[in-house]
């Protein structure tokens, strides 16, 4: 008997690896899909992004923070034409997450949803044309990776809003942030992203630094674990 119900037990358990079987191969001909359309659109616009998009490096490395962390609740306040955005979004597919995007120009959000549509992360992305200063406060959240790229002077009330959003383990992120210098100006600090990183380097509950790769300057909060 013990025999018997031995066998039964290993057939069920191939017969469940043979029904994965399809499932597994279609969600790796997705993923293949998608990084084929992701591809070809980001080397056909290669030195081509306007509008204050960011550099690619900078898009790479908010690929690379939301796939090591497995975030899936993304907000990006500052859509422009949506260069940042495909890379979030890219990252989100990996994750099974989706991306939450705010515009407030017309014209850069129609472009964006062209491109998005191009490149094939259309499903991944909620793109909204609206005032970032009032949306910001009206999202419910919760968010595990935010991306600020907007008016600079008003990062500091971006993230006042966003932080009880946040949940535990989740980074804030914000471009052309530069880590103070005694008796250097620097490119930004005049515009407002000096007076965000002083105030998220203040929060104990955050731990902030300059990520050491981005040359125009990607500031990283993290928000600490629940011991």
């Amino acid at each position: 008997m013990v025999k018997k119900y031995s066998r039964l037990g290993i057939l069920g358990v191939l017969a469940l690896f043979v029904f994965a079987i399809p499932c597994y191969s279609q969600a790796a001909e997705k993923d293949r899909a998608v990084d084929e359309k992701v591809n070809k659109f980001l080397d056909k616009m290669r030195n081509r992004w306007q509008d204050l998009n960011v550099p690619e490096a900078d898009g790479k490395i908010l690929y690379e923070i939301i796939v090591q962390n497995k975030y899936k609740k993304a907000l990006e306040v500052g859509t422009s034409t949506g260069h940042s955005a495909i890379w979030i979004a890219w990252a989100l597919s990996k994750t099974g997450g989706k991306l939450i995007t705010i515009e407030i120009d017309e014209g850069r959000y129609r472009q964006a949803l062209a491109n998005f549509k191009e490149a094939g992360l259309s499903e991944y992305i909620d793109a909204r044309l609206a005032d970032a200063h009032r949306l910001v406060n009206e999202l419910p959240g919760p968010f595990d990776f935010v991306f600020i790229d907007a008016d600079k002077d008003w990062y500091t009330n971006y993230a006042k809003a966003l932080i009880p959003k946040v949940e535990r383990g989740g980074c804030i992120t914000a471009h052309n942030v530069e880590e103070p210098r005694p008796g250097y100006r620097g490119r930004y600090r005049m515009s407002g992203t000096d007076e965000y990183y002083q105030y998220m380097r203040s929060l104990p509950e955050f731990e902030t630094s300059i990520h050491p790769q981005s040359r125009a300057g990607v500031a990283v909060s993290c928000k600490k674990k629940d011991k």
